[in-house]
């Protein structure tokens, strides 16, 4: 339906479905990622795929708890981390996630 939808409200998305704990590497780098599911841990693919100054934006955790986090890529891997508020999210499925 929202294949449908978006276009009748004047949007023109392009829809991708695969393993979101690996991002999307042939379109990267990417100047931010915000991750609305909850990750076990920071998936590093997601990292790789940040220009330099690129900010991911994620809630890591385990199941029932998670510290939301804005990571910061600076010079080669240099990350800038951090924390906030404890949220509580859907889990992050996928290879770095919690199961397919």
């Amino acid at each position: 339906r929202t294949r449908v939808l978006l276009p009748q409200m004047g949007y023109q998305p392009f829809f991708k479905c695969g393993d979101g704990t690996q991002g999307w590497p042939s379109q990267a780098p990417y100047d931010a990622i915000l991750v609305t599911a909850a990750a076990p841990k920071i998936p590093a693919a997601l990292v790789n795929q940040l220009k330099i100054g690129g900010r991911l934006v994620i809630p890591v955790g385990n199941q029932d708890k998670q510290t939301m986090l804005r990571l910061t890529r600076g010079q080669g891997n240099q990350l800038h981390k951090e924390e906030f508020d404890q949220f509580a999210f859907v889990p992050l499925k996928g290879k770095d996630g919690w199961g397919k």
